[in-house]
C-alpha cells in the first residue's frame, strides 16, 4: 500500500466524519444561540434549560438523520474495502 493510498483513506475518513458531525454541531450551535438570546431577554439564567434543550435537539437530529448517516458510513466502508481488495 502506497503512501498516497493511505493518505486518501485517511482524508476520506476525516471528510466523512466532518460531514456526519456537521448537522449535529450546527443544530447545537443554533439552539444554544437561540436559548442564550431568550435567556438574555428574559433574564432567566438557568443552566439546565439550555442543556436539556440541546440534548433534545441533538436526539431529534440523530433520529431524523440516522439512515442518512448509516448510508454515509456504509459508502465509506465500501470504498475502504474496495481499496483493500485492489491491493496485492
Amino acid at each position: 500500500m502506497s503512501q498516497g493510498e493511505i493518505l486518501s483513506i485517511v482524508r476520506d475518513a476525516v471528510l466523512t466524519a466532518a460531514v456526519l458531525a456537521a448537522p449535529i454541531l450546527t443544530v447545537t450551535a443554533v439552539v444554544g444561540i437561540a436559548i442564550s438570546i431568550i435567556q438574555a431577554a428574559t433574564q432567566i439564567h438557568e443552566q439546565s434549560l439550555s442543556f436539556i434543550l440541546k440534548i433534545v435537539a441533538v436526539g431529534l437530529i440523530i433520529v431524523l438523520l440516522s439512515s442518512w448517516g448509516m448510508t454515509m458510513m456504509m459508502d465509506y466502508i465500501q470504498r475502504v474495502f474496495d481499496t483493500m481488495s485492489r491491493l496485492r
